[in-house]
């Protein structure tokens, strides 16, 4: 049993991104393919606090090398105010030959990774064929962990990206954010906008990465051609749901446990308004070309394949570097 600590795993993803983004297409492909499999995720939450959960996502994806793994997510909002992240994460990888478990990951650096590049794969995607101005800039509602590692993924794929706008409802983490952009990317001219509508009407690909338990956001303000990674789920409205083109990572899972589309499934009684699925833009099955008149939405509920796929590279990465804890006698 190895372990891997945050350390560890950072200094595995940190080394190369592009391996990372290439570790996520190729599960979002597995998946497309019906090469994963991936039950629905358990949320475990408290009598009379409706904020605090802990998720367990289990999964598999097969191939030359099969991976099972699951992730033991937790978020508490909460901490933020305390100086602590939201989140925090466990993922095991077990065996696929006799089911025991192999290692012990530090998770939320890799669910923070994969979620990042799976939302820069998807913006990459869905402005193919856009104006080059399209991918110059980038706005970013709500300034924590997630939205600064789209930031750093996008910055990374997208070069032309110079401009970017934040918005926080707290002023602080606003600054910080810019600012640790400002130092990382000297070239990068970042503005700080005094409201959200100011910020999604600012450019045409925007992040939204909230704590939002229920939609408070409209698309009115975006401009036509925009293209919105709703990583949170929650920010947006039906109405603004039902007026997009909408991409998902899994439409079964996606409408589910109160998200902006599950609101919208049962206010309509279907799912006809979800126009693809990432894994089958990305594999190629399926087309939707760049549309300058219309808004785009991507909403991923978060795959427990992205975690086991990216869990296993940083694994085989970090055991090629000698890196981690090993207690060979865990188990026996």
């Amino acid at each position: 049993m190895l372990i891997l600590r945050r350390t560890d795993v950072e200094g595995v993803l940190d080394k190369d991104p592009d391996s990372v983004l290439e570790t996520v297409r190729r599960a979002y492909v597995a998946h497309a393919r019906g090469q994963t499999s991936v039950p629905h995720s358990v949320f475990l939450r408290f009598p009379g606090n409706t904020r605090d959960r802990i998720i367990a996502l289990p999964a598999y994806v097969g191939g030359e090398r099969p991976v099972a793994a699951v992730k033991w997510i937790a978020s508490f909002p909460a901490n933020i105010d305390a100086g602590v992240e939201r989140a925090s994460a466990v993922i095991v990888l077990s065996s696929v030959t006799d089911g025991r478990p192999r290692a012990v990951l530090e998770g939320a650096v890799i669910s923070a990774r994969r979620t990042a590049a799976g939302a820069v794969l998807a913006a990459e995607e869905l402005t193919v064929g856009a104006p080059e101005t399209v991918r110059s800039g980038m706005s970013f509602v709500g300034c924590g962990v997630i939205n600064f590692e789209v930031l750093r993924f996008a910055r990374h794929r997208l070069p032309r990206l110079r401009e970017v706008a934040v918005f926080d409802l707290d002023p602080a983490r606003a600054e910080a954010f810019a600012e640790r952009a400002r130092g990382q990317w000297p070239e990068m001219t970042v503005t700080i906008c005094e409201d959200v509508e100011r910020a999604m009407a600012s450019h045409r690909l925007v992040s939204l990465a909230t704590t939002a338990g229920e939609p408070h956001l409209t698309t009115e303000a975006c401009r036509p051609g925009t293209v919105v990674l709703h990583v949170s789920l929650r920010d947006l409205t039906v109405e603004s749901i039902l007026a997009a083109r909408n991409v998902v990572d899994d439409v079964d899972h996606v409408c589910r446990a109160a998200t902006s589309l599950d609101l919208a499934a049962r206010a309509t009684g279907n799912r006809d308004f979800v126009h693809a699925e990432i894994g089958a833009l990305l594999d190629g099955t399926t087309r939707l070309p760049y549309d300058e008149d219309a808004v785009t939405v991507f909403s991923p509920f978060g795959l427990g394949c992205l975690d086991a796929a990216l869990a296993a590279y940083t694994l085989d990465e970090a055991v090629g570097r000698g890196l981690g804890i090993d207690i060979p006698d865990f188990v026996d």
